[in-house]
């Protein structure tokens, strides 16, 4: 594949503007952290033509998707020292200089407001960009680094207000693909996925940094969200790292269960989805896993994929990156080459399966797709790595879509097998916030 240039096309007008009633995106999952979109005024059906490209702005390479607050969108990125020396091999790791930076945009226009950049030698697999997404929180937003490197910034003009390093904890190092996991606001905390002993999980005071607990030891943190779900009257920090899934008092840290489930590759990825009792984790190598939550007790395990599954003999759901999505009695998702699935969530079998949401026309591996419910209806907005918006009907009954349109190119610079795009779309204002490795695009989802 060609190296792209690093920026891309003008910043061009808006044409309508943002509602001041709409809902932000401004951390991981949204306004409820569920991963839902329940803003209303937007489109059931797809527009003729296909949905309207408000503005697109230049943006450097990355993973991490948009967050938007307060009618501003912030994107996290990074650019190289010498673009040439980039490596072509995706996989390979070494210390390539470079900075990260963080960029704030008008919502309305795709205007700059600011931009904060921080040197920053990568030596990660994969070493396009930031992995974690901007988190807004009042007038504070927060960037983990793919090097550790947690900042807290003034939403009105980037203004540092504290850092951290994660790579001064005791035993800690940089994880093979980066420090990964958005992290959580929890009332008056910032809870991160960190590393080392006694400190894979941390929490802040989101205010002024100073360090409230520590928990957990794991060889690595894996890559997964921290995430808090409520029941039995209780909240629950939901951490999951390579060696084990565990509950967690969010206030304190103290530990409420685990329970060991070893990853391959140490990929834990894809967000925790809760369904009344039941807690569902999917992960590419190992399968998935289906617990049923008693309160802060410990959990029985309702069922799992077996010790011989692999990335090609797939029991139930093994997707890379993309997080499952529960809608009733059933879950659905992208497998590990793309089949998107749909199983029951009792059981854990396959129901039907499909390349069309993710837009394959072969199986490939890591084929991915981000769906995204609206409101508790039957519509799904899903953003595929093909660069392409689409809406659809999701049901037992099978896989039925209303509209697709290509919205960015799929300009992943380090896939030697495809083009790609791997970052999570923001939804806010009646828009889409998508971002490539060119550019960020605004794309209006209102209803007339």
């Amino acid at each position: 594949m060609s190296k792209r240039a690093l920026v891309l096309a003008a910043a061009s007008a808006c044409l309508c503007s943002t509602p001041a009633s709409a809902d932000d995106w401004a951390s991981w999952g949204g306004p409820s952290g569920d991963g839902v979109w329940r803003e209303a005024g937007v489109i059931e059906a797809w527009p003729e033509g296909g949905p309207e490209v408000l503005w697109r702005a230049p943006a450097n390479r990355g993973y991490a998707g948009p967050s938007v607050a307060g009618g501003k969108v912030f994107l996290f990125d990074r650019t190289f020292a010498d673009p040439e020396a980039a490596p072509g091999n995706p996989f390979e790791r070494g210390e390539i200089p470079g900075d990260e930076r963080l960029v704030c945009v008008d919502a309305e226009t795709g205007e700059p407001v600011w931009e904060k950049s921080d040197p920053c030698a990568y030596t990660v697999s994969y070493a396009a960009g930031p992995r974690a997404m901007p988190v807004v929180d009042g007038d504070r937003v927060y960037t983990l680094g793919a090097e550790g490197d947690l900042r807290c910034r003034a939403v009105a003009d980037g203004a540092l207000r504290w850092e951290k390093d994660f790579k001064t904890l005791p035993g800690a190092k940089t994880p093979t693909w980066g420090f990964a996991a958005p992290p959580l606001v929890e009332g008056d905390l910032l809870i991160c996925l960190a590393a080392g002993e006694g400190s894979t999980a941390i929490a802040f005071d989101k205010v002024s940094g100073e360090e409230r607990w520590r928990a957990l030891s794991a060889r690595e943190p894996g890559y997964c969200p921290p995430k808090v779900v409520e029941h039995g009257g209780k909240r629950l920090l939901v951490i999951w790292h390579p060696e084990s899934v565990n509950a967690l008092d969010p206030a304190t840290g103290e530990l409420h269960w685990t329970l060991p489930w070893a990853l391959r590759s140490g990929l834990s990825i894809p967000s925790p989805q809760l369904s009344g009792d039941h807690l569902l984790l999917t992960n590419f190598y190992n399968g998935s896993l289906l617990l049923k939550l008693d309160g802060a007790r410990q959990p029985e395990v309702v069922w799992r994929s077996s010790d011989r599954v692999s990335e090609r003999r797939t029991e139930h759901l093994q997707g890379i990156m993309n997080s499952a999505i529960v809608a009733g009695d059933h879950f659905y998702g992208a497998c590990s080459y793309g089949e998107f699935r749909c199983l029951e969530l009792a059981s854990g079998e396959r129901v039907w399966e499909s390349l069309e949401p993710v837009g394959l026309e072969r199986p490939t591996r890591w084929g991915t797709v981000f769906v995204t419910p609206h409101g508790d209806g039957d519509r799904f907005f899903l953003f595929s790595e093909t660069g392409e918006l689409a809406l659809a009907q999701l049901s037992p009954e099978g896989y039925r879509e209303l509209g697709r349109s290509k919205i960015v190119e799929p300009n992943g610079f380090d896939m030697r097998q495809r083009p790609i795009v791997w970052s999570h779309p923001a939804y806010a204002g009646g828009c889409a916030f998508v971002r490539n490795d060119s550019e960020l695009v605004c794309v209006s989802l209102r209803a007339e």
